[in-house]
């Protein structure tokens, strides 16, 4: 994901990180050696004048762009709802995390003196160890999501938050996070075995992990289910016909500026595509991708800090963003 301050509206103009120019320049390059073969050879095709007039394109280029409308809002609704999942991830594991330090030990140790005085937050001593393997576990539990839903080695990250018994075990299941939910789960159930935890409790951080997991099926859902195949060609094949055409409806109203106009409108159709389909699949790497990296750093930093340890360094904007 593209994270940047934004620039003028003179920056804006020639920024090319976000422009997805690399993905269409091809395109774009094809396009404007047509556009000026046409005009050079007056509109004709193998000594056939092609005569096309501006006004099917009014009609058509209306009818695209609803189309494409479409198109960028199926996608972006994708875009935004895995965002909306992660968000949700981001507050369930703060809770179990703060019902974890709160009901099996103690968060913050209060520092004796008047009734209103500030709690002092834990030190690490403070928080028994299978307490603080569980709200680590937590964090590792996001770690594996974005593993899952990358399609990374499903022990990447997570050496310094699990077990290393329960590491070893996630590459040879074939859905890792179900593992670490179902390790977070015996965590809860030997509480209760030890009268550590009241069932009353006990069930309300169930249910903590119950919508944890429905987070993770409403993103395996989104991955897992692509826009249908054929809308994509149906737009594809409409954009990319209407741009070849256009040159030849308009050389003989404007002449050499039909190159401009035309490597104008393409790089438009061109571009709202492609950004379609980028952020159709949310979870990838693209640079307009959601930024699972930096989400998973924050939760492991929100948990962190319940628990009194040092902070990880939270990743940073490309310093040469505004060059870019």
């Amino acid at each position: 994901m593209i994270v940047r301050p934004r620039p003028s509206w003179f920056g804006l103009l020639f920024a090319r990180r976000g422009s997805l120019m690399p993905r269409i320049a091809g395109q774009l390059l094809f396009v404007y050696a047509l556009s000026f073969a046409v005009v050079a050879a007056h509109g004709t095709l193998f000594h056939w004048k092609v005569t096309l007039t501006a006004a099917p394109f009014s009609l058509m280029g209306v009818s695209l762009a609803i189309f494409l409308g479409f198109r960028i809002n199926a996608s972006y609704d994708r875009y935004w709802e895995a965002r909306k999942l992660w968000g949700g991830v981001l507050i369930e594991t703060r809770n179990l995390a703060r019902q974890a330090l709160t009901v099996i030990a103690p968060a913050v140790r209060v520092v004796p003196g008047p009734a209103d005085a500030e709690p002092t937050p834990a030190a690490p001593g403070d928080v028994e160890a299978d307490v603080r393997a569980f709200v680590l576990g937590l964090a590792g539990f996001a770690v594996s999501m974005r593993n899952q839903l990358r399609v990374m080695p499903a022990d990447s990250g997570l050496h310094a938050l699990l077990p290393a018994a329960l590491v070893a075990r996630l590459p040879g299941l074939r859905h890792a996070p179900q593992g670490v939910g179902l390790w977070l789960g015996r965590q809860l159930q030997d509480w209760r075995a030890q009268e550590r935890l009241q069932p009353a409790l006990a069930m309300v951080m169930e249910q903590s992990l119950d919508r944890l997991m429905g987070l993770l099926g409403g993103c395996e859902r989104i991955a897992g289910t692509p826009l249908p195949f054929t809308y994509s060609v149906i737009l594809h094949r409409s954009a990319y016909c209407y741009c070849f055409l256009l040159p030849f409806g308009l050389v003989d109203s404007i002449g050499w500026m039909t190159p401009l106009v035309v490597g104008f409108v393409s790089y438009t159709f061109f571009a709202l595509e492609s950004l379609s389909d980028e952020i159709e699949e949310p979870f990838g790497v693209q640079p307009n991708d959601l930024a699972l990296d930096a989400m998973v750093v924050g939760i492991e930093s929100n948990l962190r800090e319940l628990l009194g340890d040092p902070l990880p360094a939270l990743p940073q904007p490309d310093e040469n963003c505004l060059l870019r």
